[in-house]
């Protein structure tokens, strides 16, 4: 009975110092005195260098952009304007006829100080400018184009009203005047749906002097001695 007990009182040590291993490897380390981070979580305006679209880009190609505005921390500059930033576009989707937008899936990599110092990191887009009607998923971090569907019925309306127009005229010219409307009006209308099915909706793009948004899904971390002097 008592060489029972002790088995049962070393198997629950064990399992407990087993979990304070566990929960102390998950605890994330102490920042030394001599470092300061940028926390996860932190939004970094930045402005693209390049262009990218669904038109032309491929899975693997590269982005290049530049922090357009510097990052503080209680006064103290942690991030300078200027720094360099290289992202990766990490899925492409051509946009498709009458449905299906274009769509940029992107990741950014690495951020550079002036002065060399450099960190890599896997970080998502947050939100994007100067891209017209694209839309932001920051989950997905994606561009999406879009157009409002309203264009393409008053672009249909356009070409059967012009059609109903060059009609009209020609019904004149024979005496038909009503006919050559309603039969121009017919050509406009099936011209212009034609033109609604096969032309594709618009790319996705991020054009180079684009603003984009940056959030970090983990701390950057960096000695006293590695920030730039203001």
């Amino acid at each position: 009975m008592v060489r029972r007990s002790i088995v049962v009182l070393l198997v629950s040590g064990a399992v407990a110092f087993a979990q304070q291993g566990d929960l102390k490897q998950r605890t994330a380390p102490d920042i030394p005195s001599d470092s300061v981070q940028v926390a996860a979580g932190t939004h970094i305006l930045l402005r693209m260098m390049n262009s990218v679209s669904t038109r032309q880009t491929q899975v693997g190609d590269r982005i290049y952009l530049e922090t357009a505005y510097p990052v503080f921390d209680s006064g103290r500059l942690l991030i300078p304007q200027g720094s360099w930033v290289m992202g990766t576009v990490t899925s492409v989707t051509r946009p498709k006829r009458v449905k299906g937008a274009g769509e940029l899936q992107v990741r950014f990599d690495s951020l550079t100080f002036p002065n060399g110092v450099s960190r890599n990191f896997h970080s998502g887009l947050g939100a994007a400018s100067g891209t017209g009607n694209e839309k932001v998923d920051h989950e997905k971090s994606t561009v999406k184009s879009d157009r409002d569907k309203g264009d393409d019925v008053a672009h249909t309306v356009e070409r059967t009203a012009d059609g109903a127009a060059l009609g009209t005229v020609i019904g004149a010219a024979s005496g038909h005047l009503a006919e050559g409307a309603g039969l121009g009006a017919a050509g406009g209308l099936a011209t212009g749906l034609a033109g609604v099915l096969l032309s594709r909706r618009p790319d996705a793009v991020l054009p180079a002097g684009s603003t984009v948004e940056m959030v970090l899904d983990r701390p950057l971390v960096y000695k006293t001695s590695e920030l730039p002097v203001k």
